[in-house]
């Protein structure tokens, strides 16, 4: 396993390495414009951070899925500029499907074999991640880099269905985004399938817990974290503060325990007892006393909105109360 000094270098490194990009550019008449400006993408102002008292708040981008992609367009990377934008957070966890085109799977009936429209669905998909250049990726890395948006971290979830060679694309396509690490909302047969791969590229992933105590296979207890973390060094803890809650344990007390061995947090607030998401500040997770800790101890471990409980207003308006709220909680 990397040490926590091994972990930290890592982190601060790639934290580094995804600061400002110059964003003038050439080429539309007259005086240098801004990128994003030119692209009619709005901008964060010169120098703006959502890094709080040293805190690095962000958001999954999972938190702006409801919001319908701009006609035309073969993905939701606009979509989630602008909102991320509007939000004004500068460094998020990217969530892959709005980074892939939308392959109609159609309908199916509950429980029913996966219908020869869901089967090439997932085979486009499948195809569509291996063979798509790296290149395109890059050009994604820029559109975000013109907005003053790190991606630090890339979501990609795998599932039993993955091939070696699309696990082995994830690494690579997050490689070309710039993120630092990676994300994944997986199972503890896949993680073995991930370790080799995650060994090979050097990259440190980041397994995101849920709250199903009840399956030995899903990530939701500090046990199946320990596992995955004895399959190879790259391997650390997405801990989600508000399902981890949910599931009885102590986010407090884990963090301080497994501090170096956190990859990243997802903030959100949900019920105990497998309880429901609730807005923040009305459920059991201590967010406050989670970002506390994170500026006392000065631990570069990044924290990330992940909004899902249903709230009144659209998914930015959610999100900025979200941020409002982390905001206080810091000062």
């Amino acid at each position: 396993m990397l040490t926590r000094r091994e972990f930290g270098k890592l982190t601060l490194a790639g934290l580094a390495m995804a600061g400002r990009p110059d964003r003038l550019r050439q080429g539309y008449g007259g005086p240098p414009k801004l990128y994003a400006e030119a692209e009619g993408h709005p901008l964060h102002a010169a120098g703006a951070s959502s890094t709080i008292n040293g805190v690095h708040l962000g958001a999954q981008t999972y938190s702006f899925r409801d919001l319908p992609r701009t006609p035309g367009t073969t993905d939701g990377i606009d979509v989630v500029i602008n909102a991320m934008t509007e939000c004004g957070l500068t460094e998020c966890e990217l969530f892959s499907p709005q980074l892939e085109p939308a392959f109609s799977a159609g309908r199916g009936e509950r429980g029913a074999p996966p219908s020869p429209e869901a089967i090439k669905a997932r085979d486009d998909l499948r195809r569509w991640r291996v063979e798509t250049p790296l290149d395109h990726f890059r050009e994604v890395k820029k559109r975000f880099d013109a907005a003053g948006i790190t991606i630090h971290a890339f979501c990609y979830n795998m599932n039993s269905s993955f091939t070696g060679a699309e696990i082995d694309r994830g690494f690579e396509i997050g490689k070309a985004l710039g993120a630092t690490i990676l994300t994944s909302s997986t199972t503890l047969d896949v993680a073995r399938r991930i370790a080799p791969i995650a060994d090979k590229h050097q990259t440190v992933i980041g397994m995101h817990g849920h709250s199903n105590v009840s399956d030995p296979n899903e990530f939701a207890t500090p046990e199946s974290f320990a596992k995955a973390m004895k399959m190879s060094k790259y391997f650390k803890v997405n801990l989600d503060i508000g399902h981890f809650a949910a599931a009885d344990f102590d986010p407090v007390a884990y963090i301080k325990e497994h501090h170096a061995d956190i990859s990243n947090l997802h903030l959100k607030d949900r019920k105990k007892h497998q309880g429901d998401n609730t807005p923040w500040g009305q459920g059991e997770p201590p967010i406050r006393e989670v970002l506390q800790l994170l500026k006392k101890e000065r631990w570069p471990i990044p924290a990330y909105i992940e909004y899902e409980y249903r709230g009144q207003g659209t998914p930015i308006e959610e999100v900025k109360k979200c941020y409002d709220y982390a905001k206080q909680a810091l000062t």
